[in-house]
């Protein structure tokens, strides 16, 4: 099974479910749909409404983020795994770069993680170096600490999804040659290993289009990808996928 994720950021209000539809009318007609999953996140404000017109269709809804708190708390604007998982909603995203750089912690991130298996929700967790540890050699050294202290060994590794998304490609159209892509993937994997004895989905983000993902296709290894602007664009979101499989 390969995943399509789409991350929405800050983008969508409620007419943008026209995106969705296009998708999921696509994968209606698609010979090949059960080799793959699409998942998408849009921001908190449509949540619900996505989760409950797409329940039984091919596209899931995902949220973007969770509170490292279960069920409710006095704590302003947080919104609760618990929260999420009532409305309909399977997948939430945790520790993306952009919440890290807003001071998700260590402490925190394994809490989100905790607390959303705890509410039926998947996880899919984002690990990645910036431009310095990567000029500096110390990639290995940060993705393995990111996943070592976030995942317990004791967590259920099937409703984990690992997402690598290197922090220097986030929308720069750069994106890690096959080599040495394919040495962080398996060195990913490796550590995974370690932690669980088997290995959770591995998916790649940063800067996927339909232009490059003809060469990510090509390592195996990779389950599949974590897509942020392209998915904004129903035509772009379903080249991806069109291309991936020529």
């Amino acid at each position: 099974m390969k995943y399509f994720i789409g991350n929405w950021k800050m983008f969508g209000v409620p007419k943008s479910i026209n995106i969705l539809k296009k998708i999921n009318s696509f994968t209606a007609k698609d010979k090949i749909r059960n080799k793959y999953r699409i998942i998408i996140t849009p921001p908190y404000t449509l949540l619900e409404s996505f989760a409950k017109k797409f329940k039984s269709k091919k596209v899931l809804i995902g949220s973007q983020n969770c509170y490292h708190k279960d069920l409710f708390s006095s704590n302003t604007s947080a919104i609760s795994p618990f929260m999420i998982r009532s409305v309909g909603v399977k997948y939430t995203l945790i520790g993306h770069s952009d919440n890290r750089a807003e001071g998700d912690s260590d402490d925190m991130l394994r809490d989100k993680v905790k607390y959303a298996l705890k509410n039926n929700l998947k996880v899919i967790f984002c690990i990645g170096e910036n431009k310095f540890q990567k000029k500096n050699n110390q990639t290995f050294k940060v993705l393995k600490n990111q996943l070592n202290n976030a995942l317990e060994k004791k967590i259920n590794h099937n409703n984990i999804i690992i997402a690598y998304e290197p922090i220097w490609s986030i929308g720069t159209g750069r994106i890690p040659n096959h080599n040495e892509l394919l040495k962080t993937i398996i060195y990913i994997k490796d550590i995974l290993r370690k932690i669980f004895k088997k290995t959770p989905a591995v998916l790649y983000g940063g800067s996927v289009d339909a232009n490059n993902v003809d060469m990510l296709s090509q390592i195996k290894e990779l389950d599949g990808f974590l897509i942020g602007g392209a998915s904004k664009s129903s035509k772009k979101f379903i080249d991806i996928i069109k291309n991936y499989y020529r």
